[in-house]
């Protein structure tokens, strides 16, 4: 009787298996992203506190949003160089600064929506806002900067990883697939088949 993973139609087993992989990647720029944020936050204004007033509204824009911001262009950075190098490895197939551009679009993309939930999850008259009475600040583990943060990154993740493996890491998916590489080994790939 043979494992559930050998049935799996070749094409799935290797999309899990990326997903496997830039989820690895991913963990490893929460960790990045968090670390960043967490400096940031100790080392600069109450994240709170505006930077500069939106013109024709009543919203602000806060220091959460600048950290937030500086966090997830680090993280992208680093999770940039892993995918391009482990999970998708097509550092052979594409100049660096070729694959970076989409990526970084994708990640800004992603950040934007990212800054409207976080909005959403800081903003004391939201109905998504974090109850002040638990997330009071308190402590790193009550901090409500940092539990949204995560959610954020929960959020925008899946996406992020649709929109990367569809067009950031084309080179990949185009023909010039090395089939030698040991995540196929044994497989005969046709053109269709390359995703």
């Amino acid at each position: 009787m043979g494992s559930r993973a050998t049935t799996l139609p070749p094409r799935l087993r290797r999309n899990l298996g990326l997903l496997g992989r830039f989820g690895v990647v991913g963990l490893s720029g929460v960790v990045v992203n968090m670390v960043t944020l967490i400096a940031l936050r100790k080392v600069g204004p109450h994240f709170d506190d505006a930077v500069v007033g939106l013109a024709m509204s009543d919203f602000n824009l806060r220091w959460y949003h600048v950290y937030s911001t500086a966090a997830f262009l680090v993280a992208n950075l680093s999770n940039f160089q892993l995918n391009r190098s482990w999970t998708f490895q097509s550092s052979r197939h594409s100049r660096w600064w070729h694959e970076y551009w989409p990526f970084l679009v994708v990640g800004l993309g992603g950040q934007v929506v990212g800054l409207a939930l976080l909005t959403l999850l800081m903003h004391p008259h939201s109905p998504m806002s974090l109850p002040t009475d638990v997330f009071d600040d308190s402590s790193g583990l009550r901090n409500r900067l940092y539990w949204s943060q995560l959610v954020v990154i929960g959020l925008v993740t899946p996406l992020s990883f649709v929109l990367n493996k569809l067009w950031t890491f084309a080179a990949v998916r185009t023909g010039r697939l090395d089939l030698a590489d040991p995540l196929h080994e044994g497989e005969v790939l046709l053109e269709e088949d390359v995703v």
